[in-house]
This record gives C-alpha cells, structure tokens and sequence, in this order.
C-alpha cells in the first residue's frame, strides 16, 4: 500500500468514526485520535520524506485537504452534539413552576448622590434652581475672570490638574476645574440683567494629598445670588437656615473672616463636630469645629466680569461641600469610604 493510499484510508476511517460519536466526551476523543500533536492524520506529515521531490509537494496539499475537510465535520457534529445535548436536558429535566422566583438584589443610590439631592431640594425651598457648569474649564472661567491673573499667588491654593493639549485651545488652556466657582461667571454672563439665584453642583479636581477630610475629587455646590441691595447678613441667613434643616436645629455654628479672590469681604463657615461633640478628632483636626463652607460677598471685579454693575447689583457667593456634610451627618470618620468601592460601606446607606 502507497503512502498515498495509506493517507485515503485514514480519512475514511475518520468520517465513519466521526459519524458514531455520539457525545460531546467521544468527540474530543476523536478529535485527539486524529487530528491531535499526535493524531493520526497529523503523523502523516512525517512520511513526505518518505516520497520524491516531484510527489512531496501533491502530498502536503492533500493532507491540508484533508485537515480543512475534517475540522469542517468535525465542527459541524460538534454543533450538532451541543444541540441534541440540550434539547435532550430540556426535555428531561422539570422545572416547578409554583416555586418563587429568585430575588434580585436591587442597587440604590449613592450617599453622595443622596446627599445632593437632599441639599437639592433644601436650597430648592430657599428659591434657589439648579444650574450645570462643565468639568472640563477654560482657564480664563477658572481664575481670570474670578480675578486670579496668572501672576497672582492665589492661584498656589488649587493644586491645578492641567489637560495636555497639542494645540491650546483659541480661549486659553483647558483644565480640570479646581472649584465650582467658574460656573458663576457662566451663569451670570447667560442671565445678564436679570437678578440670579442658583446653585452649581459639580465635582472638583485637585492635585493634593489624600487624607481621612481631603480627596483629590470632591463634590461642591456653588450658590450665587445676585440682585439689589443684598447684604451680608443675607448669606449668613441662607446658610444658617442650611445648617438647621441638614443637620437638624440645636447645631452650632460660627463665621471667621478668611480671603477669596472673588469674593470682598470672604468667610468660613464651621460648625461644631458632630462626629466628636466637640472634644477633637482628626477630621476636625482636634479643634471641635469642622469647616463646611467658604463664602463672601461677590467681588465687584467678578461682578463687573459677569456683566453687573456693582455700584447698583451685589450678591453672595459660598461653596460648601457634599462629602464632609454627609460624614457629619452620618458619623463617617474617612471621607475615603466614599470612593473606595466597598459595598459594605455603600450598602448602609
């Protein structure tokens, strides 16, 4: 018997074997049989040095032949196989209709998103709507026009994340903004002579040090309110009446001077720690209060930038956090378990 023939009768013997395997366990095994390392198809290679130079090339094209014709049957039994397999378990197997389904565990929200809607709906009562500033800002809406030129040291209190850009932008170079603030200047420049009273919620970018109060993304919430003859004593009243329906009445509260750019005179607002009643903990940097906003009377050169005339409009300006309200609140000692992805955490909540 020739090589060649010796060849022919292994793939016959391969398409009958093929056509008896009748599961999935007796298919593998064939297929290991012939057209396995060592299968018996795949052994026949080594017979080419066995032939001529002019036979050697009809034979290797004859056992790809072969192989092709064979891994085609052998992927349609398997097809087959798989199906009849199923069909056969379908069949078989009962399924008892009246027992209850399996629960599916549903999500629910974040405590950050919960948080903002709950400061959405409290600033929403005070008459104050929501507005939407991007995340990704113009240098020009993120300081100069909150009077921080590019010379001013004030700019040394946001650790900027800068966006690489081949070619910077016509308006100026791009950034992740480093606080809600650029959106005043959206707004006001948008409504333009009407009286303004809006919050600006947002996440916030900087480049700093990850502690149990700081991240390096944080959520704010911008309010700005513009009109006639508003004053100071305005922005306190806004924030204490805050104060009382977040956290509930009987919380203590005090205001310190401080310095913004874009705001004259600029504030803090602390009030007293919740997590420690007033004894010291390292969220509140063993001082008993802890710091909720940063507010001030709007400059009158951002006011003049947006658009409004401070000899006849003024307004106030505060930016309190999401996250640090929310661990007063909840009694969160690590403003990290916000961010770090642990359903243990999230699912108290």
């Amino acid at each position: 018997m020739s090589i060649f023939d010796e060849l022919e009768g292994i793939h016959a013997e391969a398409l009958q074997a093929l056509e008896t395997a009748a599961s999935s366990a007796a298919l593998d095994a064939w297929y290991t049989q012939y057209l396995g390392r060592k299968g018996a198809v795949t052994l026949q290679t080594r017979s080419i040095g066995k032939l001529s130079q002019e036979e050697r090339p009809e034979f290797g094209k004859r056992i790809n032949e072969i192989k092709q014709q064979l891994e085609a049957a052998y992927a349609a039994q398997s097809q087959a196989l798989k199906a009849a397999e199923l069909e056969a378990a379908l069949m078989s197997d009962t399924i008892d209709i009246t027992l209850p389904g399996r629960p599916v565990n549903p999500g629910h929200l974040h405590l950050t998103t919960q948080t903002l809607r709950q400061i959405y709906d409290i600033f929403g009562r005070m008459g104050f709507e929501v507005y939407e500033a991007p995340d990704v800002e113009l240098e020009t809406y993120n300081f100069d026009l909150l009077n921080i030129p590019d010379y001013h040291p004030a700019r040394d209190m946001w650790d900027t994340f800068w966006i690489d850009q081949k070619q910077p932008a016509p308006d100026g170079r791009l950034l992740l903004r480093t606080h809600t603030s650029p959106g005043q200047m959206r707004v006001m420049r948008e409504r333009y002579p009407e009286p303004i009273r809006v919050i600006l919620p947002g996440k916030c970018y900087r480049y700093e040090q990850i502690t149990a109060r700081s991240e390096h993304q944080f959520y704010q919430v911008e309010g700005l309110a513009v009109g006639k003859h508003i004053t100071m004593t305005d922005l306190i009243g806004t924030l204490t009446q805050f104060v009382n329906l977040f956290y509930g009445p009987g919380h203590k509260m005090r205001v310190r001077s401080s310095y913004f750019p874009f705001t004259e005179p600029s504030i803090e607002v602390d009030m007293d720690c919740i997590l420690c009643g007033g004894a010291g903990c390292r969220v509140c940097k063993y001082t008993g209060w802890l710091e909720i906003a940063g507010a001030g009377m709007v400059h009158p050169v951002v006011l003049k930038n947006g658009g409004y005339d401070p000899d006849e409009w003024s307004g106030f300006a505060f930016g309190p956090g999401v996250e640090r309200p929310a661990m007063m609140k909840y009694g969160i000692s690590d403003i990290r378990l916000f961010y770090g992805n642990d359903l243990r955490f999230a699912q108290q909540f």
